[in-house]
């Protein structure tokens, strides 16, 4: 369970983040967050993650509080979520093996990492990892030589070596191809009904947000303004979360 009560997020320019949130997510939920730049969508997200600290309310994770934790604790939170990033934040000059091992490094005594010297079981862990998202073949490649589908994948199979309980994503692909986005879509829906972990998905378009929203959260000027399931979003529902009419760059197939 998340839980966000009056949750506000405050920068020190004076930017509001998140503005008085209040939202439950159960265990094993798949959601998908909408809205436009600076609607609070990544501010969620790096709020859940301990990475922005939140100024006022409550956020907890399994019961776990996150706002006010100590860097111990919040250790021990990020250990359990998997985070991946639009950027795909890959170590571009080691192999794919190498960069998925690094989901494990929390539980991997630092001088055995620096050495690579993985026992069998961990590298069993990250060879399931790859077979999840179906590039278990390039283990031994450079991730410089993979395509940007191929190192979202790798950076999916990452977070599912830590094992975790939550997958937290931001704008995951917004960088790809059409078809290449339903690919890494079906990856993360596939792994949460498979492993039931609780997954959270950035995104700005609305034709992936209505086929992949179990729940769909929709978010504008720090605030949610809209909680029901894809099936529910129609163009008014995603006009009143964006404050505008739709256009072509509001869908990833370029039709509103």
């Amino acid at each position: 369970m998340i839980r966000l009560s009056n949750v506000t997020v405050r920068y020190p320019n004076g930017v509001v983040g998140l503005d008085g949130v209040d939202l439950e997510i159960p265990d094993g939920q798949f959601v998908v967050v909408v809205g436009l730049s600076g609607a609070g969508k990544s501010t969620l997200i790096r709020a859940i993650n301990g990475l922005v600290p939140v100024t006022s309310g409550s956020l907890t994770i399994d019961d776990m509080e996150v706002s006010g934790a100590s860097k111990r604790e919040l250790r021990a939170i990020r250990s359990r979520i998997g985070m991946i990033f639009q950027s795909f934040n890959l170590v571009k000059r080691t192999t794919v093996m190498n960069n998925v091992m690094m989901g494990q490094l929390h539980s991997i005594p630092a001088y055995r990492s620096m050495f690579g010297a993985w026992t069998k079981e961990e590298k069993e862990l990250a060879f399931q990892a790859l077979e999840r998202v179906g590039i278990v073949e390039k283990a031994w490649t450079r991730a410089s030589q993979l395509s940007g589908g191929q190192q979202q994948r790798v950076a999916i199979a990452r977070a599912l070596a830590q094992d975790p309980t939550v997958m937290l994503a931001d704008e995951p692909i917004a960088s790809l191809d059409p078809p290449t986005a339903q690919r890494v879509m079906k990856d993360l829906q596939r792994i949460n009904r498979d492993l039931g972990i609780t997954t959270l998905v950035n995104l700005h378009f609305l034709d992936m947000a209505r086929q992949f929203g179990e729940r769909v959260i929709g978010m504008r000027d720090g605030k949610v303004v809209f909680d029901g399931s894809g099936k529910d979003a129609d163009d008014s529902v995603f006009e009143d979360i964006y404050g505008r009419s739709l256009t072509a760059d509001d869908a990833l197939s370029g039709q509103a």
